[in-house]
């Protein structure tokens, strides 16, 4: 036989097996099937007029295009030392924020994280961070999938975006 004919065949058939083992290797292969039905749109920072402050918050819309419901148990990100979901809350005429433990996204839901309510909470930043900036965030569902999303560095909402609210933001 000619072997000009069997490298071709031999390569695609050695290609053939790299998507099978691919997925195998990746740590977020058990939840592999959920996180493309998780996204983040519109997500943004806000950005701090403080040179360097001590936390900033994140805001956008988590959706869930998901058949099942699926809550949000976690986020992570390089650029921060702490990520966490919060919720501001009236208490007796008093604005209080608290820390989620799980966020729910019913099936084919959405939770709009937005000044003045749900919000990302990100804690000591490692660096300056540039107004126009992406920043990658990690977020853990509760099944162990985890969803790459990246949010920009702003000043204000970006046009057109369902979580403009007004720019005051409580600390702790």
């Amino acid at each position: 036989m000619d072997i000009r004919r069997l490298l071709p065949v031999a390569l695609l058939a050695s290609l053939a097996t790299f998507p099978a083992i691919a997925p195998a290797a990746s740590p977020a292969a058990k939840g592999a099937a959920r996180p493309a039905c998780v996204a983040v749109d519109g997500g943004w920072i806000r950005l701090s007029p403080v040179p360097q402050p001590r936390m900033l918050a994140g805001f956008g819309r988590i959706a869930n295009h998901c058949g099942d419901a699926v809550a949000v148990v976690g986020a992570s990100s390089p650029a921060f030392a702490e990520v966490t979901v919060h919720e501001t809350v009236v208490v007796d005429g008093v604005s209080r924020m608290r820390e989620l433990e799980r966020l729910a996204l019913p099936a084919h839901g959405e939770a709009v994280l937005q000044p003045g309510g749900l919000h990302l909470m990100l804690m000591q930043p490692v660096r300056a961070l540039a107004e126009g900036e992406r920043v990658p965030l990690l977020l853990e569902l509760a099944d162990g999938a985890q969803v790459q999303v990246e949010l920009e560095v702003a000043r204000n909402a970006p046009e057109g975006a369902a979580n403009e609210a007004p720019a005051h933001h409580h600390h702790h």
